[in-house]
Parts: structure tokens; sequence; C-alpha cells
């Protein structure tokens, strides 16, 4: 999956960018109070993603 895809997924299920780190991106889901990390690479492994938005507690994309 595209990392920009990825991140269309999180914010349209109300994630927001929190902050960037080194070699991540940093999203949070303020009404689960979850947080989550996504990787700076251009495409992101499905399993990986399915982790991302089952961390974070939303659907899988």
């Amino acid at each position: 999956m595209k990392r920009r895809a990825l991140i269309r997924h999180l914010e349209k299920h109300g994630c927001e960018f929190l902050r960037e780190g080194g070699n991540h991106t940093v999203y949070v889901n303020r009404r689960a109070m979850k947080v989550t990390t996504v990787p700076r690479h251009r495409e992101i492994d499905q399993a990986l993603s399915y982790k991302i938005c089952k961390d974070i507690g939303i659907p899988r994309p």
C-alpha cells in the first residue's frame, strides 16, 4: 500500500498528525487515546498497514 493512501485512510477516520520523528511520522486518535507511527517509505507492507490501523483503533483499509 502506498504511504500516502494509508495517511489518507488514517485522517478519514479521525486520526491527526502529531509530529515527525527521525524515520517515522506519528499519528494520534484522540477519541480512542491511541498513538501509532507510520514509517517514511513509499510502499508500506499490507500486514504493517493492518497493524497500524489495529494499534490506533480504526478499521483496516
